[in-house]
């Protein structure tokens, strides 16, 4: 298909290169961020613009891929009519783009990209659209660069995986940093901990997160979560945290 990515930042950038990868031509970039999208225009061989008005209207389908709070200054007086076009935000509803175009719909990658990510993750991508037409273009968009993992899903259920994903992934991440922060404090290495990040997310593959969950909350290990409650005296944020985890680990026993 030829594309045309709306858009300069991670989604956008890894996004085209799995376009690319699966043998579709990015016949354009359109970005305000000049430098971003020259760049990107140049990995890809294809041009760049800067302002709507000189968008490419010969693509088969075009990917608004940009912040959730930038979608509506994005659209507005953009218009592609006869056009497939979707954004890649989870809680955003699809009919945003309803004036842009008769054929709107959602590409949203389920996955935490970065630019400067040296290979292409797997994405699981949830499409939706307004119209049978728009439904099928997008899917097959999909399946050609995750075969395996493509799966229809409308404005409510779109918003409920992104509110998993910030548990799982966000929520997580932040857990780590606090746990970084602590080793530095303390004059710990927090890289000795990574073995045991990889196997604890590793084993969901295998088992429930229920069952998977160990550790002194699981066994109300009273005396080892006093002990570590008195080592967090110096860190009452994390202690806070600890405390909350703990209560909601035990309460889900």
């Amino acid at each position: 298909m030829d594309i045309v990515i709306i858009g300069s930042g991670n989604v956008a950038a890894v996004l085209g290169r799995k376009f690319k990868a699966a043998g579709h031509k990015i016949v354009q970039i359109l970005s305000r961020n000049a430098k971003a999208a020259s760049e990107l225009a140049y990995e890809w061989d294809t041009e760049s613009t800067n302002y709507k008005s000189t968008i490419n209207k010969q693509a088969d389908v075009y990917i608004i891929a940009v912040s959730d709070d930038a979608i509506p200054e994005v659209t507005e007086d953009l218009k592609l009519p006869g056009k497939v076009v979707a954004h890649t935000a989870a809680s955003v509803p699809k009919e945003v783009l309803k004036n842009v175009t008769a054929h709107y719909g959602v590409f949203y990658p389920l996955q935490s990209l970065r630019t400067e990510m040296t290979s292409l993750p797997e994405i699981p991508l949830y499409v939706d659209g307004n119209d049978e037409e728009t439904r099928t273009k997008l899917s097959a968009l999909a399946r050609s660069i995750s075969p395996e993992q493509v799966a229809e899903a409308g404005n409510e259920d779109r918003a409920k995986l992104h509110l998993a994903a910030v548990l799982v992934s966000n929520f997580t991440n932040h857990l780590y940093k606090l746990a970084a922060d602590y080793c530095q404090e303390e004059g710990l290495d927090f890289r000795q901990l990574v073995p045991l990040i990889e196997e604890t997310a590793l084993r969901l593959k295998e088992i429930s997160p229920k069952d998977a969950q160990t550790g002194p909350a699981t066994r109300h290990d009273r005396e080892t979560i006093q002990k570590h409650l008195e080592l967090l005296n110096a860190h009452p944020q994390l202690k806070e945290i600890y405390l909350l985890m703990t209560h909601s680990i035990q309460q889900g026993d």
